[in-house]
């Protein structure tokens, strides 16, 4: 039975499989009709691409150069392992006719290595070094497919749902934070028809392993510092420990008045008083002392040696909190690396209003910076997201952004959020428009509900 992750079944002639996909193209790009003999991990890649209205004819966009590449890359974690790409497959590619690409989280290329003549090719493609290759940027391809799924993905010409990629062939898989299986990115092999091979999957699927296995390996040096707090996009917090209080390696799931607490004294390094962060804590500002100490003490009772400290309340080691890198890369500049790092919003459903002002201040930077970016790239994934999608500001933004051709589908979509927002008391009165289809963006299952409480 053959593999349904590799992308030219053995024994298949590839000048036969290249017309049959083609026809299935445009079969699906005119019709919305998916026909044999495409794949069902392409075939919901396509269908991915539609809902985020990518064209067929779209080409790559720049985002990302000279000084600001050069420094996102610095700083990026996969330039650790950059050294392992080369040898294991940058002498592949430098003999061949294939490239080594690596991208992050977003699918924008952070390095492209290989013989020049391939090199000089895929600069025509628009495939270089901070360009965007997401799913929503480019539709189906192997990089941005892998981070878009988690998986190993091999795609083979006309599977790629830009025509203007269907010359070539490409397998990618991506790259986990070993301790935390965040998704840091993808390494990708690109090439010609060779690729379709089961190997070349198998290939990359053991290069990205070894990179994670390398990680691991480096990891310890980096959490010698402290504990580190993952708080972005979930209800509760995971907190990662450093090894002191015998915590190596221990990742605890918290709960979630123990995430606020953590994420709040991530927030305050310099500490606060009970009274502090009561308040921050609870909306009931009549809530009595004794309830906050029973919460701390319950905390100690989870997290042993690794507790806060208390007279002022702050962590017993230095405390890292993915929110506080994101604020960093935004008031940087570094509106790319910010956002590879923002998987959603600060603790989703909490109401503490200490959390609730952080919250916002994050999104509200993150959004204006994107905003003023004006990228239609950027402006794209984040009205697909779910804090995102019923931002009319955004759309109009992204409207704005685009072609004037392109335009039809974001105004409609202003239209429509201008309307509900209308039939609220005292919103501006509905426009007779049609309703769009809001964009993709559903919540992972096990993280996070995004509908914020209401502000005050």
């Amino acid at each position: 039975m053959d593999d349904p992750s590799v992308a030219l079944p053995g024994g298949a002639d590839p000048a036969v499989r290249t017309r049959e996909l083609r026809r299935a193209h445009a079969a699906f790009t005119q019709d919305g009709r998916v026909e044999t003999p495409v794949r069902a991990v392409i075939a919901r890649s396509w269908r991915r691409c539609a809902r985020a209205r990518v064209s067929p004819e779209c080409a790559p966009r720049l985002e990302l150069a000279g000084a600001e590449l050069r420094s996102y890359r610095e700083q990026h974690p996969l330039a650790r392992v950059l050294p392992l790409f080369r040898d294991l497959v940058g002498a592949f590619a430098a003999h061949g006719e294939h490239l080594l690409a690596v991208c992050d989280a977003r699918g924008s290329l952070l390095w492209v290595e290989g013989e020049p003549a391939t090199m000089r090719r895929a600069e025509g493609l628009g495939f270089v070094p901070g360009a965007r290759w997401s799913e929503t940027a480019m539709g189906t391809n192997a990089p941005g497919t892998a981070v878009a799924v988690g998986e190993p993905v091999q795609v083979f010409g006309a599977e790629h749902f830009s025509r203007r990629v269907h010359p070539w062939t490409c397998a990618a898989a991506p790259v986990r934070d070993p301790r935390t299986g965040r998704v840091l990115g993808a390494v990708d092999v690109t090439g010609d028809d060779w690729l379709a091979h089961p190997h070349s999957l198998a290939f990359v699927r053991a290069v990205a392993r070894a990179a994670e296995a390398q990680l691991a390996l480096l990891d310890p040096v980096r959490r010698a510092a402290g504990d580190s707090l993952t708080a972005l996009g979930r209800d509760e917090a995971l907190l990662s420990g450093d090894g002191r209080g015998g915590g190596e390696g221990r990742e605890i799931r918290l709960g979630r008045r123990h995430s606020e607490i953590m994420a709040l004294l991530a927030h305050h390094p310099e500490g606060m008083s009970g009274d502090e962060l009561a308040i921050a804590l609870y909306e009931d500002e009549s809530v009595s002392p004794v309830t906050l100490r029973a919460e701390m003490s319950r905390l100690r009772g989870v997290l042993g040696a690794r507790a806060p400290l208390s007279r002022p309340y702050r962590a017993a080691v230095p405390l890292e909190a993915d929110f506080t890198a994101v604020t960093r890369h935004l008031a940087s500049g570094a509106l790319s690396a910010a956002l590879a790092r923002y998987p959603g919003p600060l603790l989703p459903a909490s109401t503490a209003p200490g959390i609730v002002r952080l919250r916002r201040r994050i999104e509200d930077q993150a959004r204006s910076a994107v905003i003023a970016r004006a990228d239609a790239g950027l402006l794209t994934d984040w009205v697909c997201s779910p804090w995102g999608a019923d931002d009319p500001e955004a759309w109009r933004a992204l409207a704005a952004a685009l072609p004037p051709g392109d335009r039809t589908a974001a105004l409609a979509r202003v239209r429509a959020i201008d309307a509900e927002l209308g039939s609220a008391p005292g919103g501006p009165p509905p426009a007779a428009v049609p309703q769009a289809a809001p964009p993709p963006g559903g919540v992972p299952r096990g993280r996070a509900t995004y509908r914020q409480p209401a502000r005050p």
